[in-house]
C-alpha cells in the first residue's frame, strides 16, 4: 500500500543556503517511482513556498502555514484564514508593543517597515518574494493571512503581547528573539490528519521528517517520526528515529532505513 511521507523544508530538504543535497533529489524520485505520495509540510505559509528548486521535486501536495493550508496537485483543499477583525487587532497590538511582524498569507506576506533592520531572514523574504512581500505600515483590508511571526526587540512589551494574543494563538519561541504565532488547534499534525482523512490512509502508513520546534507535533503524530541529524534536541526526542545530518545524506538514509526506497 502506498505510504504518505511529509517533509519539512528548512534544515530537512535544504540547508541554510537553500541547497538541496543530490541524495535528497534521488530519494524523492525513488519514492515516487515506488508509488508513495510525498508532501511538503512546512511552517512557511504558501505565499513563501514558491522556489522552483523545491517545487520541481514533484511533490503530490503541500501542507503549509503549520497545517492551516492544504493543497494537492495545485488545488487548494483547505485554508484557515484569520478573520479581518482579528488581524486588525493583532496589527494594532504589535505596533503598540513595538514588535515587528511578518503577516504570512497564502499569496502574500506583509512585513513591518521598521524593526527588522538586523534580521537577515526578512531581507531574504523581500529578495525572494519580490512583489509578494508588501511593506506593512498599519492595517489594510487586503491583508489575508494564516499565521504570523515576529521579532522580540529590547523595546518590545512581550508580556502584553502574550497576554493579548495567547488566548487564541500558540506562541512558538524559536530563539530568544524569534517567535511564531499559530492559531490554536492547528499544527503540522492537524494538516497531516486532514490529508490522511481526505485520502483515507491509516496513520501507520505515514512518515514525517523534520528538525525544529514546529515539527514536534507532526513527529509525534505520524506513524513514524524522523528527526534529521542536525535537528534540535526536542525534535530528536520526539522522533522514533534519528537519521544523519542533512549534509551526510540524512534524508536518503532515513527513507532507506524504513524500506521506502
Amino acid at each position: 500500500m502506498p505510504k504518505l511521507i511529509f517533509f519539512d523544508i528548512d534544515g530537512t530538504l535544504w540547508d541554510e543556503h537553500m541547497e538541496i543535497p543530490e541524495s535528497t533529489r534521488v530519494a524523492i524520485e525513488k519514492l515516487k517511482e515506488n508509488g508513495h505520495k510525498t508532501f511538503l509540510c512546512s511552517g512557511r505559509a504558501r505565499g513563501n513556498i514558491q522556489d522552483e528548486r523545491l517545487l520541481a521535486l514533484g511533490f503530490d501536495g503541500i501542507v503549509a502555514a503549520c497545517g492551516n493550508h492544504v493543497e494537492m496537485e495545485g488545488k487548494v483543499l483547505f485554508s484557515n484564514l484569520i478573520s479581518p477583525e482579528r488581524v486588525r487587532e493583532i496589527v494594532e497590538v504589535l505596533d503598540a508593543c513595538h514588535m515587528p511582524v511578518v503577516l504570512e498569507g497564502p499569496k502574500k506576506h506583509w512585513i513591518s517597515k521598521h524593526g527588522f533592520e538586523e534580521d537577515p531572514f526578512v531581507a531574504y523574504l523581500f529578495e525572494e518574494m519580490q512583489e509578494r512581500a508588501v511593506p506593512l505600515d498599519g492595517y489594510t483590508e487586503d491583508i489575508e493571512i494564516n499565521k504570523f511571526s515576529a521579532d522580540v526587540l529590547p523595546t518590545t512589551d512581550y508580556d502584553t503581547i502574550k497576554r493579548e494574543i495567547s488566548k487564541d494563538f500558540d506562541i512558538l519561541e524559536h530563539t530568544e528573539n524569534v517567535v511564531e504565532f499559530v492559531p490554536k488547534g492547528s499544527s503540522k499534525a492537524t494538516g497531516i490528519q486532514w490529508v490522511c482523512d481526505y485520502l483515507q490512509v491509516p496513520l501507520e502508513d505515514t512518515y514525517a521528517i523534520g528538525d525544529s520546534i514546529n515539527d514536534l507535533d507532526m513527529l509525534q503524530y505520524v506513524g513514524h517520526g524522523i528527526a534529521m541529524g542536525n535537528a534540535t534536541k526536542p525534535a530528536m526526542d520526539a522522533a522514533e528515529y534519528v537519521t544523519a545530518d542533512i549534509h551526510e545524506d540524512g534524508l536518503y538514509l532515513a527513507m532507506e532505513h524504513y524500506g521506502l526506497i
